[in-house]
């Protein structure tokens, strides 16, 4: 479908003044080319200035049948014909025949000018292009200037070099040097004139031959290594990559095909109508083979089918296959100002071809697709595509329609593009026909920048068109006979039978006419003209469709028309922003040939360039706006689309709610488009917030549309500003209606709060258990914490909410079980937390409680071993703290309450703390210097004695502890014996505490360990008992340890172990002990 909207893209005309009947014309670097019908002269015309004035004029060195315009380069390209040869030229530095200068240089492709014609300065060359074949049509790349030249059968590319004139001058030199020497003094005289004109000679090289047995093509185009060759009705697109593997060229042969299209070459045979999109358009019937000929590029070409199409004509439509004939093949490069300068791959490359009743523009780059297909309502000659409308002409009209190119490029350049962040018109988008301009007799259309050439030539027909249709009459004639005849034979009578009436009244048989050749132009035609219609700005052109909008937005503002009219003014305004400098001052009127660079541009023009940018982004930004209103109010399937439209448009909430307040007399309410957007506006982490009567507004507006909402709508950050008292009893009616829940009890807490009332606030918090109101707080996080965002931005700082610091105050409990609670369920990070904290003035208080409960509920390896390290941390400081004055303060203050969780309700409820072992209640004495310390103590003790601490990362925290005291010498000795250290702990215990050593063996001497009782204990115990005697301490642990030993050794082994000073006596009673139970065992 084609919307056609009342929108005039052109803004003048006017004829340029030829003296003979133009022929052909084609432009490019700000120049209209024009040769005259029949003639062997090119006139070359200034679009860029009033009344198009001459720029040059020079005679050609045949009839010109086919003229191009490289950009890069700046040269033209003929095909020519001249006694009945047809050969292929380029014409180099042209625009020097407006000095007058009458040299012309002509050379054959590769052998440059040198000697006297160098010497003599830049002067416009001809190059003669020798081909094997005769040349069909050629093409120009305009990235890169190479040539592509269509033959009957192949494709020949030609690369274009440039060499420095400077070289050529001095290679001149030395061979005139060597031949005359006498003339050394005039070539250096000749060689100082012209060394200011320091100027690259242009020149090409065959490069790749592409061979296509099964295609004749009529039309070709090149575009930065994307080929495309044109039939009558096939269209074929081929990627040319540079390669340095040698692959094989890929042929599909198929020669019986072949042979019976040539033994029926008097037929024309239809085949099936076929669209091959990528990797698909491999299985096409075309084969193509690669001939490298190029000398000076080493390596290899690889070729990669992209798109085929073939279409076949429906004669029972009343279509002749001339009029089923493609035309106006091209491929349009499109670069975005977010690409380097010297980047010379365009982001994309699009694909023109045109029927005469609908015309076809692929995407080729990142997956062929079809963007658009243009339905036209006549039938049309040429088209030519542009960055913002497609322009095309029929025999009394010229028409626009507009493109998806901006569509595409939009989404290449920026990946944000179709997301809640920003969005654009699909590339699918309907295309639209602008109001057409009325013309007659025109023939053909170019473009350049905003100038549109157009050829008209009166309808008058020659002789030999007269004589050409004679003969088609009487060959329609024939074949109507001759088929008549075989069906007469057959007995079927074609007259009885309508269908074949009809189907015989249509010469399709036949191929010698049909396949058309090029009109020749006529040459007594009564009139012609050569117009140059300048389209107006694309902000111009936006303007008139936002004016032309206007009508839709006051009788339908919810019509698809409007929404449609609106995205293709968006994508006006977005190829205009996507150009590159170089493309706007060519669309402004710059020439593509000028010299200057932009440091030499005078400072108005500049500034006048960075005005336009910034009319086009303001024009965008109020689009946007339009469009946002246009899918607030829209169905439930499209309204997403007007968050990211809005806050592309840069209003602010308030200015957005104001645009969608509906009037008194309106029956509409608010729409799912606004409502999406308020709601994904208030879920946003956002530092701004709504004035109390804004705020007030938002709350009415989902009080309306949708209640269930207000628990999230209160609970946002932007809404700090609410109006406690209105809110809450827009709340108590909610929950009249609605019932009770816990999200919304502890949202009319917190409006109670913000009112001062705390005995209602109480009231409120006490409904619920405070296991329920952390399941609430879990539902909604925002009643807690202010920022954030969630588990993914754990670098984005959060802050408590005035409930967060009553719940400090009154229910510290509940306010740690809630942030575990947010921890695990991912709603809050352990940095962000630890900052709630410090914000809350008590980060050694509840910071340790809500660690330790952490501990208690957090299954992550990486947590847990944080956590550990940090209440080690602090456990160690609360001990340094309140044991002496020697020690400086460290950062962790002793806490100002008493901690959430004693050591014996972490023993029993978290499995990180370890039961304290029997002997350290012998080293930790009674009389500690506070509660806090000894809390602490048993704590790390407790932490020492379970199973996830890692030792060795403490034990550098350790040493701040010294081994004077007990409680210290046990941590130290914890550590130790965690570590293997046993012998050495067995002998620090018996030094510092002997009467513990017993219970520290029974614990720790078992199993594997359990030789170290005879081992390395009782040897200890009996040296030491021998040097102190009366120490009923040692005898006890001696007496102790011997029963072990007697029970564990065999008589033989505990004789061994009695020692040899005359003490046996008091052994033998355990030796008896031992002998007695080896008996009975």
């Amino acid at each position: 479908m084609v919307h056609v909207y009342n929108c005039h893209p052109f803004s003048s005309q006017q004829i340029v003044q030829v003296e003979q009947e133009p022929g052909l014309v084609c432009c490019g670097g700000g120049a209209l080319f024009v040769v005259a019908t029949g003639g062997c002269k090119v006139e070359a015309y200034s679009v860029e200035q009033e009344g198009c004035p001459l720029i040059c004029r020079f005679a050609t060195m045949g009839t010109v049948k086919s003229i191009r315009h490289s950009k890069t380069g700046d040269y033209l390209v003929t095909i020519e014909e001249k006694n009945g040869a047809t050969y292929l030229r380029a014409y180099t530095n042209w625009r020097y025949q407006a000095e007058e200068k009458a040299r012309v240089g002509v050379r054959l492709l590769g052998h440059l000018l040198r000697g006297a014609s160098v010497r003599g300065g830049v002067q416009m060359e001809i190059i003669e292009i020798p081909l094997s074949e005769r040349p069909v049509a050629v093409a120009c790349c305009s990235i890169t200037g190479d040539l592509l030249v269509g033959c009957e059968n192949t494709l020949v590319l030609f690369t274009l070099r440039r060499q420095n004139q400077q070289s050529l001058q001095t290679q001149s030199q030395q061979i005139l040097q060597s031949t005359w020497p006498n003339s050394q003094q005039s070539s250096s005289q000749g060689q100082t004139s012209s060394s200011s004109q320091n100027v690259s000679a242009l020149d090409f090289e065959r490069s790749v031959i592409l061979h296509l047995p099964r295609i004749n093509p009529k039309q070709v185009a090149l575009c930065g290594g994307y080929v495309a060759v044109q039939a009558e009705l096939e269209v074929l697109v081929l990627k040319l990559d540079a390669s340095s593997e040698t692959k094989p060229p890929e042929e599909s042969s198929d020669t019986n095909k072949a042979d019976h299209l040539e033994d029926h070459s008097d037929f024309l045979v239809l085949q099936r109508h076929q669209e091959l999109l990528g990797d698909r358009a491999k299985d096409c019937d075309i084969p193509v083979s690669i001939e490298k000929t190029g000398l000076e590029d080493k390596g290899q070409y690889t070729l990669s089918y992209v798109l085929f199409r073939r279409f076949t004509p429906d004669f029972f439509q009343g279509c002749s296959v001339e009029e089923t004939q493609l035309h106006s093949l091209q491929l349009y490069p499109l670069f975005t100002r977010a690409q380097s300068a010297s980047v010379e791959e365009p982001a994309c490359v699009f694909c023109f071809f045109s029927l005469p009743t609908v015309g076809y523009l692929y995407s080729l780059k990142g997956g062929v697709e079809l963007l658009s297909a243009y339905q036209y309502p006549e039938k049309v000659l040429e088209a030519v595509l542009t960055d913002h409308l497609l322009h095309v002409i029929t025999k009394s009209a010229l028409q626009c329609f507009t493109v998806r190119c901006a569509a595409v490029a939009a989404r290449i350049e920026d990946p944000y593009i179709d997301t809640t962040m920003k969005a654009c018109p699909p590339c699918s988008l309907e295309v639209c026909a602008l109001r057409m301009q009325l013309f007659i007799g025109l023939r053909s259309v170019c473009v350049y920048g905003r100038h549109v050439i157009l050829l008209s030539t009166a309808d008058t027909e020659t002789p030999e068109e007269t004589e050409r249709n004679a003969q088609r009459r009487g060959l329609e004639l024939k074949e109507h006979t001759m088929l008549t005849g075989i069906f007469l034979a057959v007995g079927i009578d074609p007259a009885t039978t309508p269908a074949l009436e009809s189907l015989l009244s249509r010469p399709f048989l036949s191929r010698k006419w049909t396949i058309s050749s090029p009109r020749e132009t006529s040459t007594v035609g009564h009139g012609w003209n050569l117009y140059v219609v300048d389209t107006v700005s694309p902000l111009t052109l936006y303007q008139e469709m936002v004016e032309y909008s206007q009508r839709y937005t006051e009788t339908n503002p919810q019509a698809q028309s409007l929404r449609h009219l609106l995205s293709e003014a968006h994508l006006l305004l977005r190829a205009s922003i996507l150009q590159t400098p170089e493309q706007q001052r060519s669309i402004q009127g710059e020439p593509a040939a000028s010299l200057q660079t932009d440091a030499d541009k005078p400072a108005e023009e500049q500034t006048a360039v960075e005005t336009d940018n910034q009319e086009l982004e303001e024009a965008l930004r109020q689009n946007c706006a339009q469009l946002g209103d246009s899918f607030s109010r829209g169905s439930q399937k499209d309204c997403h689309l007007a968050l990211p439209y809005y806050r592309m448009s840069g209003l602010s909430v308030t200015e957005v709610m104001a645009r969608n307040r509906p009037l008194p007399s309106s029956p509409h309410t608010y729409g799912p488009g606004f409502l999406f957007y308020l709601k994904h506006y208030l879920l946003e982490e956002t530092e701004q917030s709504l004035s109390q009567e804004a705020a007030d507004e938002v709350i009415d507006i989902f009080s309306q549309s949708e209640p269930s909402q207000l628990v999230s709508v209160c609970a946002s950050p932007p809404m700090i500003n609410v109006s406690p008292a209105r809110t809450l009893r827009i709340l108590q009616h909610l929950e009249d209606t609605a019932g009770v829940s816990v999200p919304l009890t502890i949202t009319m807490a917190t409006m109670t709060l913000l009112l001062g009332d705390l005995p209602q606030y109480t009231q409120l918090m006490e409904r619920h258990a405070e296991m329920v109101l952390v399941y609430g707080f879990i539902e909604e996080s925002r009643l807690l914490l202010h920022g954030g965002g969630g588990g993914g931005r754990q670098h984005t700082h959060v802050r408590p909410t005035a409930l967060t610091r009553q719940l400090a105050k009154t229910q510290p409990g509940l306010l740690v079980a809630a942030m575990v609670a947010l921890h695990e369920n991912s709603k809050v990070q352990l940095e962000q937390a630890d900052h709630v904290f410090e914000e809350l003035c008590c980060e050694n208080c509840f910071q340790v409680d809500f660690w330790e409960a952490m501990l208690m509920a957090s299954s992550q390896e990486a947590v847990i071993q944080e956590l550990l390290f940090r209440v080690v941390s602090v456990y160690i400081d609360r001990l340094t703290n309140t044991n002496s004055d020697t020690h400086p303060v460290r950062t962790h203050t002793p806490p100002r309450h008493r901690p959430l969780k004693s050591a014996d309700d972490l023993i029993n409820s978290c499995s990180h703390y370890g039961a304290l072992y029997p002997w350290l209640t012998v080293l930790s004495p009674a009389h500690t210097t506070s509660s806090q310390h000894q809390e602490a103590l048993h704590k790390l003790q407790s932490l020492l004695c379970g199973p996830s601490l890692s030792v060795d990362s403490v034990v550098p925290l350790l040493e701040r502890l010294s081994e004077e005291t007990l409680w210290g010498f046990s941590l130290h000795l914890l550590c130790a014996t965690r570590r293997g250290q046993y012998d050495s702990s067995i002998e620090k215990l018996l030094d510092r505490c002997p009467q513990a050593i017993i219970a520290y063996a029974n614990h720790h001497l078992q199993d594997k360990h359990m030789a170290l009782w005879w081992q390395k204990l009782l040897p200890e115990l009996c040296n030491r008992t021998r040097e102190a005697a009366d120490n009923s301490i040692l005898l006890a642990a001696l007496r102790e340890t011997l029963v072990v030993v007697s029970m564990e050794t065999s008589p033989t082994e505990f004789l061994e172990l009695i020692p040899d000073d005359g003490t046996a006596s008091y052994f033998l009673p355990h030796l008896l002990a031992c002998s007695q139970r080896h008996l009975l065992a």
